[in-house]
């Protein structure tokens, strides 16, 4: 018993710092972001690495903020709003494009898993599975036929011509779908014995059941939005309508790179990250756990 309880606590030991050293390495890349973008550029440009600053300033974010100025909001050709400093509509446009994903995303995904886990309709496995044969499906592969759609429909170069080709997004729909098999049908039953209307039922009795699922399908939305980086760069050109990545990777220098704006820029973009993470945390979590004892 002796021996046991040893190996016990030899194991909890050993775990613990293995979760800690992997959480220290999880989260340097953000440290070293945020103490750089207060550091001054001699620090940064060092060939000897600054882990603390030694001194803290913040001429890096200063210098963000004066490089360019675009109005704070606009309407195709239709300007309103004061005048701001580009980053600050940069991080709006990014902020409205991941928002707006992530709302369109999981109502979609939620309609379309509920339908076709518990409604009976011809076709129903062809269309699942040509939604899983879609998520392994490159987006380069689509890119130059999603390009031509969003010119036909007037969008290319809007913050639209981002937000909509994400809205479909089938590992959304495959995620609710796994989720929404789990609702027993009596409770279904039992509702439309009721007199509830299909809408009635999915509001009432199918989205508190998935709404773990939801939550952890609106993190995976609002991140993936957030960081496709490659889309923004071939949907979007004008000044006014960057994104906050496009718009840092836009200010480089030709000849050198100024990293104390890039990480002034990137500790910047981070910050809805991680308070959208905070805010849906609870969800993710269960909804990873009960997705796991599925699987």
């Amino acid at each position: 018993m002796n021996l046991t309880s040893k190996r016990t606590k030899s194991y909890r030991i050993f775990s613990t710092a293995t979760i800690v050293l992997v959480a220290i390495l999880f989260v340097f890349p953000l440290y070293w972001i945020i103490t750089g973008s207060l550091k001054p550029v001699a620090s940064i440009n060092s060939a000897t690495p600054e882990w603390w600053p030694s001194e803290f300033v913040l001429d890096n974010y200063e210098r963000l903020f004066n490089k360019q100025s675009a109005p704070l909001f606009s309407i195709g050709s239709i300007v309103t709003g004061p005048t701001v400093p580009a980053a600050i509509r940069w991080l709006v446009n990014t902020v409205f494009m991941a928002v707006m994903s992530m709302g369109l995303t999981c109502f979609t995904a939620a309609l379309a898993g509920y339908a076709l886990a518990k409604k009976r309709f011809i076709g129903r496995s062809v269309v699942f599975g040509l939604i899983v044969c879609a998520m392994a499906l490159p987006k380069q592969v689509i890119l130059i036929p999603l390009l031509r759609e969003m010119s036909d429909l007037n969008l290319y170069n809007t913050i639209w011509a981002v937000i909509l080709p994400i809205v479909g997004w089938p590992f959304g729909v495959f995620l609710i779908r796994q989720f929404a098999e789990g609702i027993p049908g009596e409770m279904l039953e039992a509702a439309r014995v009721d007199g509830a209307s299909e809408i009635k039922t999915f509001t009432n009795v199918v989205l508190p059941m998935i709404k773990p699922g939801i939550g952890a399908l609106a993190i995976f939305t609002f991140i993936n939005s957030w960081n496709d980086y490659f889309m923004q760069l071939i949907m979007l050109n004008s000044t006014d309508i960057l994104t906050i990545s496009l718009g840092i990777a836009k200010l480089q220098g030709e000849n050198a790179t100024d990293f104390g704006i890039i990480m002034a820029g990137a500790a910047l973009a981070s910050l809805p990250i991680i308070i959208v993470f905070l805010i849906f945390q609870k969800y993710f979590t269960k909804g990873i756990t009960m997705g796991a004892v599925k699987g």
